[in-house]
């Protein structure tokens, strides 16, 4: 399986697009903004597109030519204002979910916020609403869709090595999660077809990744 990540850069995606180039059944194609952050992922082995969030629908598309899925894990991050986080954790998301479309690419995986219901929407610390707001209308948009979606809601992210063990569930009590054990459920979910059509909130825990998708 061919899964494109877009936010290769980040984070999750630098960890996403290693433990894929190490998995038998999967193979990355990795979207960058820039040309200078392509030498990590070409020693990986992995294929490289230079896409910007901000481009049109038809350039996403054509990066997503001839792969078999799609994994979303970009973000605007913390440091930017509001107009980033809805032109790339809302029409970002929305426009890769048309693309997918476009290029008839079924299977797509989401990586979403921890909580993104309404209730949490107003609840939401000041200044974190409008990124809660973005990723439940993408949610939305997603849901509402005819492809082979998943959604992962992680817990509070961190840069702590990962230890494959965690609790998933579709709601579970808030917790951390390293960004590390994140990208294995991912590739964990990718693997498993139980988890399409599955929306589920992710923290650390006891169970290894791959028996904790198993049970979803």
């Amino acid at each position: 399986m061919k899964v494109l990540v877009v936010g290769a850069n980040g984070q999750i995606g630098k960890h996403l697009v290693k433990f894929i180039q190490e998995d038998d059944n999967l193979e990355a194609k990795a979207v960058i903004r820039k040309e200078e952050q392509a030498a990590y992922f070409q020693d990986l082995g992995a294929e490289v597109a230079i896409v910007d969030l901000e481009d049109d629908i038809d350039v996403i598309a054509k990066a997503a030519e001839g792969v078999d899925a799609i994994v979303f894990t970009a973000g605007s991050g913390p440091h930017t204002g509001k107009d980033k986080t809805l032109m790339i954790d809302l029409d970002g998301a929305v426009k890769t979910i048309e693309a997918a479309k476009q290029a008839n690419v079924k299977r797509y995986v989401m990586i979403s916020s921890f909580d993104t219901s309404r209730e949490a929407i107003q609840s939401a610390p000041e200044g974190f609403a409008p990124y809660v707001v973005a990723k439940h209308y993408a949610d939305e948009w997603l849901t509402a869709t005819d492809l082979d979606y998943t959604i992962i809601h992680p817990g509070g992210l961190t840069n702590e090595p990962g230890k494959n063990q965690v609790q998933l569930a579709e709601k579970v009590e808030r917790g951390q999660v390293p960004r590390e054990d994140i990208a294995r459920v991912i590739v964990a979910s990718l693997n498993n077809d139980s988890t399409i059509g599955k929306r589920f909130q992710v923290v650390t825990g006891n169970t290894p990744v791959e028996e904790a998708i198993k049970s979803i």
